[in-house]
């Protein structure tokens, strides 16, 4: 893997996700009412984590859920022609909630947008707070984040390259070239 920088160990990851866990806890006067909505497939671990976090200052585990917005994607015919579809799982009425959206990376805010209508399709919350562990630039839509790890200037060039031990077996954060991304994935 021709890795041209380690932007974050594991430690620094958790020392983020532990700094954005009090930020929520802050920003929302406590736990009452708040929820947790990790994007498929690496926001969900990182919820989970900061929800430990949570739990460990607050006493109280805030809840967590899944959103798949595969189909709420405007990018679906470029990726695939048979796309993968996994479940939704929020196991919990947002309507009224406070909602802080997790993801990974945030790039171009399409996925972000995407996130939005199927949250809207389950109800209405009385706020949607958004935390990534990097913030890349490059926007194409007026998204911002609530709560970032890390800001990381990148070249369109480069990719972000984000591995959690749930899903990876090891966690840390790589800025690659696109090139090495693309053999990554064969």
């Amino acid at each position: 893997m021709n890795i041209k920088y380690q932007l974050m160990d594991s430690t620094a990851v958790e020392r983020v996700l532990k700094r954005i866990a009090h930020e929520i806890i802050e920003n929302n006067g406590g736990t009452d009412n708040l929820y947790l909505i990790g994007i498929r497939t690496k926001g969900m671990p990182l919820a989970q984590r900061i929800a430990d976090y949570i739990e460990l200052v607050e006493g109280k585990r805030p809840q967590v859920g899944v959103l798949d917005i595969t189909l709420y994607r405007d990018d679906l015919s470029f990726i695939s022609d048979h796309p993968i579809i996994n479940s939704t799982d929020i196991p919990f009425n947002i309507r009224g909630a406070n909602i802080v959206l997790i993801d990974d990376v945030l790039y171009t805010g399409r996925t972000v947008r995407a996130a939005f209508e199927p949250l809207m399709d389950l109800g209405r919350p009385a706020k949607i707070q958004l935390a990534v562990l990097i913030d890349r630039g490059h926007r194409e839509l007026p998204i911002r984040a609530d709560y970032v790890g890390k800001n990381v200037p990148t070249s369109d060039s480069e990719v972000v390259s984000v591995r959690l031990k749930e899903i990876d077996g090891e966690t840390g954060i790589y800025l690659l070239d696109r090139e090495t991304e693309d053999e990554l994935k064969k």
